[in-house]
């Protein structure tokens, strides 16, 4: 990109002031600012915009579910469909693994966290080794896509360097980076962190296709033949991946897209729920459920809203590609956003004093034509870790583990 490019680009955002200090840079330090004009997905304020003028709602209503019994009924012929389509070649895997084990107290990508206890075990050897068992027993190789970030890119692939891929066969195993998008004032003006510098961060799990697009990687997916993709969250070190079971009731049932699926807890587990919105899947977060949402049951008496989703899906390729002319939904947090001052020094603020932006893989099921939702029993397929103690820690999923098997 020259300056001119990003000097178009950014005056058609009203946001020239990231060049204020360009004549002033060294030529490696102007090479670096362009890079990361460049590499910044500037979409986010057309979505902006119109984020400001939608006031519309929609109507929210519970989904059926293809629940335990009938899989059970039909999971031979499920089975079949889905290993063949395997054996064929058309599933790919994406596993979500940009984030990094702050909340854990680790220093480094949340993946390479070890939770082994007498031997090391680590979350990303979990992963590939379930697929493994899927690959030696089908005989086919998958191939493995694995999201980072810029922040823990090195980090991830130099830790499967060294671990000689947990076995998995290189030339089926893909890295990339997840896009980065600006950091803003409450003026909607780009933070700076330094003159060469903008305040950037990752771009949430729901860019990962595009994220794709970008590296790539979708020419890849259309030259191997491939037409599903399944992808899952990089933290839950329990679950299915690339079950021959959940693609073939996908593709028997002749749904758009699926989503693995938990009975809840209780009414008030802290989980988004599958449901729809105006007759398309949506997943409502556990804070947006009313009480009488929340307490509403069937006929059958159970929990209308009763069914959490664990971030396991299974999209067509082919409806991923439309979702490269969408506009996803934009979510806004308020951050406390380390920024440079017109002093050109470094203030770290202690109150928010900007906007942060992330897009959700959850959000990419509204734009499918319907979403089945497939249950699992969560003792042997729902262990997250996310939180240092307590709920969905490594203490907890130490204890599912050991239920299922595993020697820690």
């Amino acid at each position: 990109m020259t300056y001119e490019n990003a000097l178009e680009v950014l005056k058609k955002y009203g946001q020239e002031h990231v060049l204020a200090y360009y004549d002033e840079l060294n030529d490696e330090e102007k090479q670096s600012l362009l890079s990361q004009i460049e590499e910044i997905d500037f979409s986010i304020f057309d979505v902006l915009k119109e984020k400001e003028s939608d006031g519309k709602e929609g109507m929210i209503t519970p989904t059926e579910v293809l629940t335990l019994d009938t899989i059970k009924d039909y999971e031979f012929a499920y089975k079949v469909l889905g290993e063949t389509a395997i054996q064929k070649g058309q599933l790919a895997l994406v596993m979500l693994a940009g984030g990094q084990g702050t909340r854990l107290g680790f220093d480094g990508p949340k993946g390479t966290y070890n939770i082994g206890l007498t031997r090391d075990l680590y979350i990303f050897e979990c992963q590939v080794k379930t697929i493994l068992t899927v690959v030696r027993t089908l005989g086919r190789w998958i191939h493995l896509y694995i999201m980072t970030s810029d922040k823990n890119y090195e980090a991830t692939t130099s830790f499967f360097a060294e671990h000689k891929n947990f076995g998995y066969k290189e030339e089926y195993l893909h890295f990339f980076k997840q896009e980065l998008v600006p950091s803003v004032d409450f003026n909607g003006k780009i933070l700076m962190e330094a003159p060469s510098k903008i305040c950037l961060s990752p771009n949430g799990n729901g860019g990962w296709f595009s994220s794709m697009k970008r590296a790539g990687l979708v020419d890849q997916l259309d030259k191997e033949g491939i037409r599903y993709i399944n992808v899952f969250a990089v933290d839950n070190v329990l679950q299915k991946i690339a079950d021959p079971v959940f693609l073939g009731s996908m593709m028997m049932e002749d749904y758009q897209s699926a989503a693995k699926v938990v009975k809840k807890a209780d009414p008030y587990e802290r989980v988004g729920v599958l449901c729809k919105k105006d007759n398309k899947p949506y997943i409502v977060e556990y804070y947006e459920l009313s009480d009488e949402m929340r307490c509403e049951k069937t006929v059958m008496g159970e929990y209308a809203y009763n069914y959490g989703v664990i971030l396991n899906y299974i999209f067509p390729v082919n409806q991923l590609k439309q979702l490269l002319n969408q506009k996803m939904p934009l979510h806004m947090a308020k951050k406390a956003i380390p920024y440079m001052n017109e002093n050109q020094e470094l203030v770290k603020p202690t109150e928010p004093n900007g906007y942060k932006f992330e897009t959700l893989a959850l959000d990419m099921l509204q734009f499918m034509n319907d979403c089945l939702p497939f249950e699992v029993i969560r003792e042997y397929e729902f262990a997250p870790i996310k939180n240092a103690e307590g709920v969905d820690s490594p203490e907890t999923a130490r204890e599912l583990l050991k239920k299922n098997g595993y020697k820690l």
